[in-house]
């Protein structure tokens, strides 16, 4: 660019999946000490990667996209309106925060998936008949068997 500015400047804040933005403040990571594995080394190094996510600080979801995401992420809402996810699974911190990351994002690509509308349909007059035609051969066949106790003597 010619003005000088970079190009993740003019970006709204971070992008979390394909065109959808946290807005500058309204994402915070946080690192502590966790369990999982790692042995000696889980009580002496902050391994533990913390997200929050502002629902309504999203840049670039629609507000069906929004009110989808808030369902899907309803276990990890929090009374602030804010998504709370935490990661223990791996040893590092790097690997935690990516783990964190890759969650939101799933959520996100998930919420941004429309479902289709189901379109109403009515069987045919020919599968009713054949249906029925189906139902009355096997009733036969049934009827033909006769009852129990009857056969052998």
């Amino acid at each position: 660019m010619s003005d000088g500015t970079s190009e993740q400047s003019m970006l709204p804040g971070v992008e979390l999946a394909g065109g959808v933005y946290a807005a500058p403040g309204t994402l915070r990571v946080q690192f502590s000490r966790g369990g999982g594995p790692g042995g000696q080394n889980v009580n002496k190094v902050n391994t533990k990667a913390e997200i929050w996510v502002d629902l309504a600080g999203l840049v670039g979801l629609r507000e069906a996209a929004r009110a989808r995401l808030a369902e899907l992420a309803k276990s990890y809402l929090t009374d602030a309106g804010e998504i709370h996810i935490s990661s223990t699974v791996h040893r590092t911190q790097e690997r935690n925060r990516e783990e964190v990351f890759d969650k939101v994002r799933e959520l996100i690509v998930r919420a941004l998936v429309e479902p289709k509308r189901r379109r109403k349909t009515r069987p045919s007059k020919a599968s009713k008949r054949r249906r029925l035609e189906a139902k009355r051969r096997r009733g036969e066949i049934k009827a033909a068997r006769g009852s129990p106790g009857s056969g052998g003597e």
